[in-house]
């Protein structure tokens, strides 16, 4: 899944980003409420989970806004506000959950994993599928020909971006930002071996390769030969 965290404690949101990754889910990060407000209304993600004090624009008005704009994204608001009046002023400003301050990250990640299966309108918002192979974000699952392709966390985001963009030039700039959320070039083949092992798990022993190398350019996941 691509989740949207809004999160002002640095410290907190850094944990949140790195749990959530490690589980399999590509994440970004805003630190106050209007940045948040922007990602939320450019961007396209599966939940969104939104702290309640935040700086420049609090998570409710934040919420709200959403709300306004059409955006019916799935909403999980984090708070330490946890009184039932806090709970209920949170779900009634546009939120589907309300977890209170201190949580635990299973249940917080329970709680994101119930929000988008509940709500995705559709299986198509949820299953990416190019020629043989298919990409279940929700079940966290990967098929070609009906045989389960077992991959570690960051081949499955890796995957799951090349699908999102199936038929599309990705650039390395593109994963870098997008899967390693680096801004800047390491200066090391981490991108080759990720692909490389990516290709040998969905492309080897199969009639036809699906991942392609455009040279000078980036890679493309398409049905067929280039």
């Amino acid at each position: 899944m691509r989740l949207l965290v809004v999160e002002d404690d640095r410290e907190a949101a850094a944990y949140l980003r790195k749990a959530l990754r490690e589980s399999g889910h590509i994440c970004e990060i805003a630190y106050d409420g209007e940045e948040g407000l922007a990602l939320a209304l450019d961007g396209e993600f599966d939940v969104f989970v939104i702290d309640r004090m935040l700086p420049k624009r609090d998570g409710l008005s934040l919420v709200s806004e959403v709300r306004k704009r059409g955006v019916r994204t799935p909403v999980l608001i984090l708070s330490a506000l946890g009184q039932v009046d806090d709970r209920v002023t949170g779900l009634r400003a546009g939120g589907d959950d309300y977890l209170s301050k201190p949580y635990s990250f299973s249940e917080l990640l329970a709680r994101i994993e119930a929000l988008a299966r509940r709500i995705a309108p559709q299986a198509a918002d949820t299953v990416y599928k190019v020629g043989d192979l298919e990409l279940d974000r929700l079940a966290h699952r990967v098929t070609r020909s009906g045989q389960e392709i077992p991959l570690q966390p960051r081949e499955f985001r890796l995957l799951e971006y090349l699908l999102r963009h199936a038929g599309q030039v990705v650039t390395r700039t593109m994963l870098l930002e997008n899967v390693w959320d680096y801004h800047f070039d390491p200066q090391t083949n981490v991108i080759d071996v990720h692909v490389s092992r990516l290709r040998s798990k969905i492309d080897k022993g199969f009639d036809r390769p699906l991942l392609h190398t455009v040279r000078g350019a980036g890679y493309m996941v398409r049905d067929g030969a280039r």
